[in-house]
């Protein structure tokens, strides 16, 4: 699900593309279907590893393979690839490679970003491996528009966060529909072949060009999707796996689910994605206001009293903006920094009490380190894959019922996520090769689930969906904020990890784990096991901010963008 805003760095907004069970589900292993006629076969590519800058622990290299699997000897396309090598000679595995999400998230410019994260004997044992999926960044990527001017100019038509009122809902659409028709002009084949089954593909042919036999893997948020996708593809192939930060493979394809999702639902809210970002920020604003104001700068004095604050805040920047910073922008701003607990919870704080004392904004401080040049990144990146792989309406006139449902069942967040799937509404092509399912074929190993109780992108629901649906997979939860473990670190949850990819070993069922840190210092988590819960509860499916469905917001232009760019991973 991107990125609100990108964790590889894109703090500035583009627009909103914009992601887990306490004990082991254990599932019976049926009969299922092939799941694909034979392709022609394809040979590995070559990688050809180079220092990716001088001086530098990461190596890049190119490889070459066909944008159509079933007619590899047309045209081929390109996949920027970067390694970091064990740094334990002699005790070498192999290779894990990494997807950080999106859909559209660069692992050539993640995968450094995050390295320092991976649990340190993961680091010792095997080369960690990501690349920028086909259509993203330094590969062979979807580009509309004639320049990067071109692109901020578009950006600049589209309302900040989503849009409210007649106004805005025609200029919101008028810019994607445009945006439709940029991409089409450009390399429609391209289009058609950006699917995340073209992405599996093309991670089994990295995985033959690193020498391995099965493949190790860690996929977050979209992640997640792209390796159940591989497990089903390829299921006798799978060596390891962990998924973290979960999606529900039904619902992404609007299949029939037992997580209650609707038809005639956009994507993320049929992944539940508005009702886990509606829950996260409803328990940020409780511990915001357990803490005193030296440790959260919004805080009222008592969850009540913080709830209440922010209510009168979004009353207040729906009918006056400060700054600039209009209601639809600040909800847009306020999602994205809840993704990462230390330090952007604090920072997110901040940035509300700023808006209360009537301060406008600058843009949130990267939370990595960026490098000199930042490849293009644009939101139809994101929008090529989601739209052309996950069935959304194809009325434009549709989301604004959409967005009413949502703001009823998860306040702001509800507004916010059902606008962030109307570019595909103008979508031109669907996808040539996309693998529906089954879910449940036998893998030659079992699979480790891992998700925060209260994900902002991908809630809890969603791990449960996927453990049920996987052949073989455990569900170990972490009894935690943020989106994805990996980036809301929980010793307890990397030493499980580190045992599951170097001995097959996987948590105990029932297993749970805790973060490093609380929150606001309002606990003292240790990074072990849980003997309490950090919470009063898990997020329920109806969980939402008080009052906020109420607001009805005046958003303003802002050459952020909206919903798209940020999509969930």
């Amino acid at each position: 699900m991107r990125i609100p805003r990108s964790t590889a760095g894109r703090r500035r907004r583009t627009a909103p593309l914009a992601a887990v069970l306490v004990c082991l589900t254990a599932v019976t292993r049926p009969d299922v279907t092939a799941a694909a006629p034979p392709l022609p076969p394809v040979p590995a590519p070559r990688l050809d590893w180079r220092p990716c800058a001088s001086g530098s622990p990461f190596d890049c290299a190119t490889a070459k393979v066909p944008l159509d699997y079933r007619e590899p000897g047309k045209r081929s396309i390109r996949l920027a690839v970067v390694r970091r090598k064990a740094t334990g000679p002699g005790r070498r595995i192999g290779t894990l490679f990494l997807n950080p999400g999106g859909p559209g998230g660069p692992g050539t410019l993640q995968m450094p970003q995050w390295y320092e994260f991976f649990p340190k004997e993961v680091r010792e044992r095997f080369d960690i491996v990501s690349w920028d999926p086909r259509g993203v960044g330094e590969s062979t990527a979807v580009r509309c528009f004639d320049s990067d001017l071109a692109s901020v100019a578009w950006q600049a038509h589209v309302p900040a966060g989503f849009p409210v009122g007649a106004r805005e809902r025609a200029a919101w659409t008028a810019a994607y529909g445009d945006l439709a028709q940029r991409c089409l002009k450009r390399d429609p084949e391209l289009l058609r072949h950006v699917s995340t089954t073209d992405t599996a593909r093309d991670l089994d042919l990295l995985r033959r060009s690193v020498g391995d036999a099965r493949l190790t893997y860690l996929g977050t948020s979209y992640g997640s999707f792209l390796g159940a996708t591989y497990a089903n593809l390829f299921p006798d192939r799978v060596r390891a796996m962990v998924l973290d930060g979960n999606f529900d493979p039904r619902a992404w394809f609007g299949q029939r689910t037992t997580t209650g999702t609707g038809t005639g639902l956009a994507t993320f809210q049929r992944l539940g994605t508005d009702i886990g970002a509606a829950a996260t920020l409803d328990r940020f604003l409780g511990l915001c206001g357990a803490a005193a104001p030296a440790d959260c700068a919004f805080s009222a004095g008592s969850p009540a009293a913080t709830r209440n604050k922010f209510a009168q805040l979004s009353t207040r920047l729906a009918a006056h903006p400060v700054g600039g910073w209009t209601f639809g922008r600040t909800i847009d701003d306020l999602l994205t920094n809840l993704y990462v607990v230390h330090p952007a919870w604090s920072w997110a704080a901040t940035r509300l009490e700023d808006l209360w004392q009537g301060r406008a904004l600058q843009p949130s401080p990267p939370l990595f380190p960026q490098p000199a040049k930042m490849p293009y990144l644009g939101v139809e990146q994101a929008a090529a894959v989601l739209c052309s792989d996950s069935p959304n309406p194809r009325d434009p006139a549709a989301y604004q019922a959409l967005a009413e449902l949502g703001a009823r069942r998860a306040g702001a967040a509800g507004q916010f996520w059902a606008w962030a799937s109307e570019a595909c509404a103008q979508w031109p092509v669907r996808a040539a090769d996309s693998y529906t399912g089954p879910w449940n074929r036998p893998t030659a190993h079992p699979l480790l689930l891992v998700n925060n109780t209260y994900d902002p992108a991908t809630p809890y629901r969603g791990a449960q969906a996927m453990a049920t649906q996987l052949a073989d997979a455990r569900l170990l939860t972490v009894e935690g904020y943020g989106h994805t473990v990996l980036l809301n670190p929980s010793t307890c949850a990397k030493e499980y990890e580190s045992r599951y990819l170097v001995d097959g070993i996987l948590p105990p069922a029932g297993a749970t784990c805790r973060p490093d840190s609380a929150p606001f210092g309002t606990g003292r988590p240790e990074g072990g096991k849980v003997t309490a819960p950090l919470s009063t509860g898990r997020p329920q499916d109806g969980t939402a901010t008080p009052s906020l469905s109420a607001v009805k917001p005046r958003g303003g232009m802002d050459t952020g963008g909206g919903a798209l760019a940020d999509a969930v991973g």
